[in-house]
This record gives C-alpha cells, sequence and structure tokens, in this order.
C-alpha cells in the first residue's frame, strides 16, 4: 500500500496541497474522496488545473477509491488522499482501507461551526467522527505546512 499521506483540507488542492505537500511527500498521484465533487464536473476541473504538473489526480466516490486502494490500482504510486471532512476517511477506513496517520488540515469556519484551532473548525459530526477514526487506530495530527511542528488533534479536540 502506498498511502504516503492523508489529509482534511476544506479547499481539496490548493497552494498548500498542490505545492508544499505535494513536493515534501514526493507524491506522484492526489486522490480527492468525495461523492459529491466526484459528480461535479465544473469542480473536477477546478481540481485538475490545481493539481501540479506531473502529478496524477483522481477525484472519486469513496466507495470506489475504497474498491481501487484495495485492489492494488496504485501500489506502484505514492499516493495523498485529500477529503474535506473526516466522515469521508472514516467510510474509506470502514471499507478496509488501512490509514495509520491522519493529518487535519484547513476545515473552514461557518456559522454551525466551533473553532478547534485558528484554521480547524468542526461541527459535532466531526468530532463524532474524528473519536471514531481514533477509535479505529487512525492517528489524527495538526499540521497546516510540512514546516509547521506536527500537534496530536485528539488532545487540541478536548
Amino acid at each position: 500500500m502506498t498511502i504516503v499521506g492523508a489529509r482534511i483540507d476544506g479547499r481539496l488542492i490548493h497552494g498548500q496541497v498542490a505545492n508544499l505537500w505535494t513536493t515534501k511527500l514526493n507524491i506522484s498521484r492526489i486522490m480527492v474522496i468525495d461523492d459529491e465533487v466526484a459528480e461535479n464536473a465544473i469542480e473536477k476541473s477546478g481540481l485538475k488545473l490545481a493539481t501540479p504538473a506531473g502529478v496524477k489526480l483522481s477525484v472519486l466516490p469513496i466507495a470506489k477509491a475504497a474498491e481501487n486502494i484495495l485492489a492494488g490500482k496504485y501500489d506502484s504510486q505514492r499516493l495523498l488522499i485529500v477529503a474535506r471532512k473526516p466522515d469521508r476517511f472514516l467510510r474509506l477506513v470502514e471499507a478496509g482501507v488501512p490509514l495509520e496517520t491522519l493529518n487535519v488540515g484547513n476545515m473552514s469556519q461557518s456559522d454551525e461551526t466551533r473553532s478547534i484551532t485558528r484554521s480547524i473548525n468542526v461541527v459535532d459530526a466531526d468530532v463524532e467522527a474524528f473519536y471514531k477514526l481514533h477509535e479505529k487506530g487512525v492517528k489524527l495530527t495538526a499540521q497546516m505546512v510540512p514546516n509547521d511542528p506536527v500537534e496530536d488533534f485528539m488532545k487540541l479536540l478536548k
């Protein structure tokens, strides 16, 4: 299995993911997992434009992503998985995809969210998904960019 990174980022692919994380982790494919985005041609086009040259892109519904990963489709690649919310990763793990670490990056603020850090804002459903991921043995970290210190996200969540 060649999942070298998994990140929650409400912006999906943008400067930090496209440039900093792909370079730092030497990524050959970015996989966006989101059932709605996978059906949205305009959003997919934007993601393609944001993907760095030389890096492949997959935008897949969660079930298809799990199926492809478990079938070994990306075994020769260095894969970074990105999603907007923790429930996407929970579904991926529940489908049998082993995930060691999940980096919680940017989660935007809204009227319904509460702030965990300056850039991580959650609703109750997110918190529930984080606890379930933690119970399944996924290490949750908070790190905005590669040069930032890695923080234990579960300690921030309390």
